[in-house]
């Protein structure tokens, strides 16, 4: 039987871990914090719902594309289907953001813009949004980052930034 002002003892190296422990959670804390708020790192969000046998039919996918809603403000409606990316191209000018939203017709699929930190999974049914500053000119291809059968290495596009 113990008594009650027995205490815990630690052995000092354990200690010395145990601390380091809480200092690199807090570390990452802050580090997550500042990326979240200061850097602009965004996490996908589900935006709208849609029925994947019928989206190419209607709506915003039925003509996937780039709209331009202000001067240098766009949104482009991305539709991923099997082996492919519908636009295959699109083109804005540098400095434009741009809104993506992107969805399938049929299987997982991923979206990744290279060169940037934009990269969604994209789910039959569900619409993914984020948005993006394109501050360089050049060349950004994007690929699919999901695995979605034998035509997968195909599933490629790209924005063109122009001066």
């Amino acid at each position: 039987m113990t008594s009650k002002n027995e205490s815990l003892h630690v052995d000092s190296y354990e200690r010395t871990w145990i601390i380091a422990s809480i200092i690199l959670v807090i570390l990452f804390f802050i580090a997550i914090t500042i990326a979240g708020t200061m850097m602009g790192i965004q996490v996908p969000g589900q935006v709208g719902r849609v029925d994947p046998n019928t989206v190419a039919q209607s709506g915003e996918f039925a003509e996937p594309g780039l709209r331009e809603l202000a001067p240098g403000k766009y949104e482009a409606h991305v539709l991923a289907k099997t082996w492919s990316f519908d636009p295959r191209e699109i083109t804005v000018p540098k400095g434009s953001t741009v809104t993506f939203y992107v969805t399938s017709s049929d299987v997982q699929h991923g979206f990744k813009i290279q060169d940037t930190n934009m990269n969604v999974m994209v789910l039959p049914g569900q619409v993914a949004s984020l948005t993006i500053t394109f501050d360089e000119a050049g060349e950004y291809p994007y690929i699919c980052t999901e695995y979605c059968g034998l035509g997968h290495a195909a599933m490629f596009g790209k924005v063109i930034v122009t001066d």
